[in-house]
């Protein structure tokens, strides 16, 4: 387990079509098809100029997943994919990776430990401990956790299970686009929120190239934009609104190894996703956590303008907040 994204030189290989394919064939049985909804451009909010009628924007409704977040995938694809100790699994979370571990482990019969910092909100950090799972809590964010869990790991009985940046979590991660392009079909641009980049990665690898991907930052969570800017990976200060999803202290080296594939890199503020969320609750009636409705904020607030004919797809790929965090205000 690392956290080292690696230097460009690095022989680093992206994640490919067949390792979704195979990720998506071992999980079937375990996680959600999740629907796909049409949502109108102009009851979004999308800035004029790109909005057009009858060309809805096609959101993939992963925060329906039965740990309210996509990276559930991910995490069954690794412990279907790797043989688990019998001491089990640990993992470094902010909250949805090690409620996706937990899940996975107590499905599959299989222990688990998850470290989470302090900073995440109970939402996330209580469903763990109700499937079993032990909990460590320390102080900080996912850096802080992952320097733990990387003590934990020390005495080598026990598997690495990263969050964002392990070949078959990433092609676990991959297969909501692969359902995404399945379903809506015509789809010319799949828009993704990026931390670490797992969920980023995975697109890409899911994706036919020519199929537009754009990835979507906070300011606080901006790893990637920071890496394109210095033409390396580099750390971050994490902060803000959507830290405990998307609060990776720099790209993953599997993201960054592919990073050729995006079309465009965009960074919202944390203003522009709240509106997104209420976008979210007064057009559909969901509930998506910060990092949820990230993706779509880069419509809502105009950092990503499509074409008008443009079809977009957008992941929504979290719903662990509490509702009315979401449901107190009306969208502005």
């Amino acid at each position: 387990m690392s956290d080292d994204a690696g230097d460009p030189g690095d022989p680093v290989r992206p994640v490919g079509p067949d390792e979704v394919a195979a990720a998506h064939a071992r999980i079937a049985g375990l996680i959600r098809r999740t629907p796909v909804l049409a949502l109108d451009r102009d009851e979004l909010g999308i800035p004029d100029g790109a909005a057009a009628p009858g060309v809805p924007v096609v959101a993939k409704l992963d925060l329906l997943q039965p740990t309210g977040s996509f990276k559930v995938r991910g995490a069954a694809a690794l412990l279907t994919g790797v043989a688990v100790p019998a001491a089990g699994v640990v993992a470094a979370s902010g909250g949805n990776f090690g409620l996706a571990v937990a899940w996975a482990a107590a499905r599959l019969g299989h222990r688990a430990t998850i470290v989470v910092p302090d900073t995440s909100p109970r939402e996330k950090i209580d469903p763990i401990r109700a499937l079993g799972a032990t909990v460590e809590v320390v102080a900080g964010h996912y850096a802080q956790a992952f320097a733990r869990a990387q003590e934990l790991l020390a005495d080598g009985d026990r598997l690495a299970a990263h969050a964002y940046d392990h070949p078959a979590v990433v092609a676990g991660q991959g297969t909501a686009t692969v359902e995404l392009l399945a379903d809506a079909g015509g789809i010319d641009t799949v828009v993704v929120a990026c931390g670490g980049g797992g969920l980023l990665a995975g697109a890409i690898a899911a994706s036919p190239p020519e199929v537009r991907i754009v990835a979507v930052e906070t300011e606080g969570t901006a790893t990637l934009h920071r890496a394109l800017e210095a033409g390396a990976p580099v750390d971050v200060e994490v902060s803000g609104l959507a830290a405990s999803a998307l609060g990776a202290p720099r790209i993953g080296a599997l993201a960054w190894a592919a990073r050729e594939r995006i079309t465009a890199a965009v960074v919202v503020t944390d203003d522009d996703v709240r509106r997104a969320q209420q976008q979210l609750w007064s057009t559909a009636r969901l509930v998506a956590e910060p990092g949820g409705a990230t993706a779509l904020a880069a419509l809502t607030s105009g950092a990503y303008v499509a074409a008008p004919d443009e079809r977009v797809a957008v992941l929504v790929c979290g719903a662990n907040t509490h509702p009315a965090t979401v449901v107190g205000s009306p969208a502005t």
